[in-house]
């Protein structure tokens, strides 16, 4: 995910992206802990995602503030 590509997108996609993010991100930890995740990279990269979508938001938002 690069965050030129998030930036082309609207605030409305973004917040649908970031709650599918967040279900992945469950998923993930669901699937560490019962131990059947094999790449435990995907966690960090899930969060990693959301974080990036969070920011391209606060910064979408930021920008309609002024």
């Amino acid at each position: 995910m690069n965050a030129n590509d998030l930036r082309e997108k609207t605030v409305d996609e973004l917040r649908d992206l970031l709650a599918s993010m967040k279900k992945e991100s469950f998923n993930l930890r669901f699937q560490q802990a019962t131990g059947q995740l094999e790449n435990t990279a995907a966690v960090r990269n899930a969060r990693r995602n959301a974080a990036r979508v969070k920011t391209i938001l606060n910064e979408k938002a930021a920008a309609a503030a002024e």
